[in-house]
């Protein structure tokens, strides 16, 4: 029998490039949407586009990496190459290049944090610019009085540092720029109430105060429009953020740090006492000098043997010293006259604004009130008395005219059925029935006669 030989050759599947990339990225979206993959950042570049381009990469292997300017903008920190981190994002492949690259929506530092990165980030590049320099940092004001702060309005921290301000110097004139300190829109509102300080020219000194937190509530001044802002600021700016041990971008940018907020308002401006004991020091070297310069000329003077000068100048010193007590009465007078119209106007007008108290406005409508009301009852009184006296007579008059002053000397009133009165027999047949109305009761009856006028019949 003759053998047939059969032959089974594979069928082939053919893909275009395109359609194989194509199924490549749509199992590679299916198997790796979502992964972490640790590595070492290595050739980081920004585009002009805002995208990150960089290599994640261990001692045997190297992954190409993207990451958006979408996912770009919510990272921590800017990528830079050397620094360990964990990548999350999917795999994708890049068709123009036929290469598989990592999509990257997420960063963290490894062992680092990256708020703690980015502040170290953000502190080399402003020192290699020159903010942080001694020589650009300028000297506070000795004695302000125009402090402007940036704060939040509803927290402790503005009243420590009010009531510190009252207390250390009062009559201080300060502005408060009411400004979020931490989340959203916090950079904003700091960073306009600088510019407002610096752009009016109002403040001779600028207290940016925040209680303490943590390092993610402090972030926000650490952000580089804060420090540029601090930087631009035409006053004198302090940085009084946190605790002693919290350290932001804004204390090594602003011209003094103050530990706390409580030491930024010690430290704007001395005590009263503290500044008239320097006066009165100064008054008191001043007059030593006068003393001293006064001995020196005087004993130039005599060994000079010109007496007769110097009793000129006592003349003259002591006319001028009588004009000047002269004037000084002259100035006393008119104080206590201005104090006296000053005074003659406060008194007018505590006088009129008494006057225009409500309670004595409505104590005066309430006696008012209380008049009406007495003249209303004895006009009622008097009208009522009136009513009276023409009412009596009235009523005896009726009483006299009453039907029932007839009744009461033995007359009767008889009515029908239907309660008319009986006025004619006519109106009472025999057989009806009548009532009675006596002086004191009433009676039933029925007609049994009935008589006209005229009639000469016995009454039965």
């Amino acid at each position: 029998m003759e053998q047939i030989a059969l032959s089974f050759e594979p069928v082939r599947r053919l893909f275009t490039v395109s359609e194989f990339t194509e199924l490549l990225r749509r199992t590679l979206d299916r198997e790796f949407a979502d992964l972490w993959i640790a590595g070492e950042l290595s050739g980081c570049k920004q585009a002009p586009s805002g995208h990150y381009y960089f290599t994640l990469k261990d001692e045997e292997a190297q992954l190409k990496c993207v990451c958006f300017r979408s996912a770009a903008r919510y990272l921590r920190f800017k990528p830079q190459d050397g620094v360990s981190v964990l990548a999350r994002g999917r795999i994708d492949v890049y068709a123009g290049r036929g290469e598989y690259q990592l999509v990257v929506e997420a960063l963290e530092p490894r062992g680092y944090g990256a708020l703690q990165l980015a502040f170290e980030q953000l502190k080399k590049k402003l020192a290699l610019e020159g903010l942080f320099e001694p020589a650009r940092k300028r000297r506070l004001p000795p004695y302000p009085t125009r402090i402007g702060i940036v704060t939040s309005p509803s927290g402790a921290v503005i009243q420590d540092i009010l009531n510190i301000l009252s207390r250390r110097f009062p009559g201080l004139h300060i502005r408060i720029y009411p400004a979020l300190v931490q989340g959203e829109g916090s950079v904003d509102q700091v960073c306009r109430g600088i510019e407002y300080f610096s752009r009016s020219g109002w403040a001779q000194v600028v207290i940016l105060a925040r209680g303490g937190g943590s390092l993610e509530d402090l972030w926000t001044f650490n952000e580089e429009a804060v420090a540029r802002a601090i930087a631009a600021c035409k006053a004198p700016v302090i940085s009084a953020v946190g605790h002693e041990t919290d350290f932001t971008i804004a204390d090594f940018v602003a011209d003094l740090r103050a530990p706390t907020p409580s030491a930024a308002a010690e430290l704007v401006i001395c005590t009263r006492d503290q500044l008239l004991d320097q006066i009165v020091g100064y008054e008191n070297k001043l007059e030593q000098w006068a003393r001293y310069r006064i001995t020196l000329a005087a004993r130039r003077l005599h060994q000079q043997g010109v007496d007769r000068a110097a009793t000129l100048l006592n003349r003259a010193i002591n006319r001028r010293a009588q004009r000047i007590d002269e004037l000084e009465q002259r100035l006393r007078n008119r104080l206590r006259a201005i104090e006296t119209l000053h005074r003659r106007r406060l008194a007018e007008l505590t006088e009129r604004l008494r006057r225009q108290d409500v309670r004595l406005r409505l104590a005066g409508a309430r006696r008012r009130l209380d008049r009406a009301q007495s003249a209303i009852a004895e006009c009622m009184r008097t009208r009522l008395l009136s009513a009276r006296n023409r009412f009596i007579p009235l009523a005896a008059h009726l009483s006299q005219l009453s039907p029932l002053k007839v009744l009461s000397r033995g007359y009767a009133i008889v009515q029908n059925q239907d309660g008319a009165i009986v006025k004619d027999p006519a109106a009472a047949p025999v057989g009806s029935a009548v009532r009675i109305r006596l002086a004191y009761g009433r009676l039933g009856a029925e007609v049994t006669e009935s008589t006209p006028d005229g009639s000469s019949a016995p009454l039965s």
